[in-house]
């Protein structure tokens, strides 16, 4: 049976002052509808992609267990048994071998995708039917390892990258139109300085690592055991206690104790130089952002004819004279107006006030660790 997990526990840091402690970016209700209807947060877009492909009761959420409340509220449909509360965060192995370890409990021939709950994806139906292709790899052979990359449009410096080996053949929806989809990885590199970055784009054979896989619940916690033991020790413990009086008390005293390391580092990258393990990726040709920061937050909206994007709750934004910028005026009827200034930031909400140059956004986190959160 086909499973999900969404992972929906960053912090957002860099969409500060919006995004907080509690009420991090994943969970606010920012992105505009493009029909006019209400705004909608970036975890209720992740659940509604895997409409079609993924039932819908078989679609969970890890998150922070401090996010429970809010989630129940605003996802409705996502019932407590459905949501993997972390009470610390331990970086994306643990979170993934938390689902593993759920799902091979709820059933022995699980396989289940990894999302992540801060990206806009489109078009829909391209995402559903390279997710549809990464399952079908898994479940013609269960050894293998998916990863989900994405054609860069930039040498950018702040992704991981996949560099495409030989095509996968002979399961179905692996080649379209004469091209392959699918592909075994000759290596994963991460975060590369610019000129590699520069290499790496101009080759053509190098992809963005998104950060979403497929794989058999099994077979994940069978690579967990193998590289990263402690791990996978408190994950049965984990399993065994889940769905039991003990399963809050188990959680709440593994946790905090497991080792902390991504799953790019942990499972994916040795994996892919052993025998036991076929890693393999699909090529997604989508728009990807991944909204991790006001520029890329600016980049959902619609600009003006001078380049300037605005967003807007009661309040109202107005621009004179100037180009490029972008304003977030969450304020009740409040104003923001800028004259005759260019690219910048402004982001108003009832307590705070960010105003940064366009170029100093990737520093916005040293700031939000200086500032003290005054949360209502």
């Amino acid at each position: 049976m086909r499973y999900a997990m969404i992972m929906a526990g960053g912090a957002g840091t860099r969409l500060w002052p919006m995004s907080r402690k509690e009420m991090p970016k994943q969970l606010i209700q920012f992105i505009q509808s493009k029909d006019g209807g209400r705004s909608r947060s970036l975890l209720e877009i992740a659940a509604d992609r895997l409409e079609g492909v993924v039932p819908g009761d078989k679609r969970f959420i890890c998150t922070s267990e401090g996010f429970r409340s809010v989630i129940r509220r605003d996802l409705p449909a996502f019932t407590d048994e459905r949501i993997m509360g972390e009470p610390v965060g331990r970086d994306t192995v643990n979170a993934v071998g938390f689902a593993a370890a759920v799902f091979e409990k709820l059933d022995k021939n699980a396989v289940f995708s990894v999302l992540t709950a801060d990206h806009i994806i489109e078009p829909q139906d391209v995402f559903r039917e390279r997710m549809d292709l990464g399952y079908k790899l898994v479940e013609a052979d269960p050894k293998r390892l998916v990863t989900f990359s994405i054609k860069p449009t930039f040498a950018a410096t702040g992704y991981g990258y996949v560099e495409r080996g030989t095509p996968i053949r002979g399961v179905a929806g692996a080649e379209k139109d004469g091209k392959s989809l699918a592909f075994h990885v000759a290596r994963f590199v991460e975060k590369p300085d610019l000129p590699r970055a520069q290499a790496y784009l101009q080759s053509g054979s190098f992809n963005w690592n998104s950060g979403m896989f497929v794989w058999k619940a099994s077979t994940f916690l069978e690579a967990l055991k193998k590289f990263k033991p402690e791990s996978h020790a408190g994950m049965m413990e984990i399993q065994k206690a889940w769905g039991t009086k003990t399963q809050q008390e188990t959680i709440a005293r593994v946790y905090p104790n497991l080792p902390k390391i991504s799953v790019d580092f942990a499972i994916m990258e040795p994996a892919s130089k052993d025998k036991d393990f076929s890693v393999c990726t699909v090529q997604m040709d989508v728009n990807w952002l991944d909204v991790g920061s006001w520029p890329s937050y600016g980049e959902t909206l619609a600009p003006d004819a001078s380049g300037n994007r605005t967003a807007n709750g009661s309040g109202a934004s107005l621009i004179q004279q100037g180009k490029n910028n972008l304003i977030v005026n969450g304020g009740k009827k409040h104003t923001v107006a800028l004259l005759g200034v260019d690219d910048l930031i402004v982001v108003h909400t009832e307590d705070a006030t960010l105003i940064m140059p366009r170029s100093k956004a990737e520093e916005l986190k040293n700031l939000h660790g200086a500032v003290e959160e005054r949360l209502k």
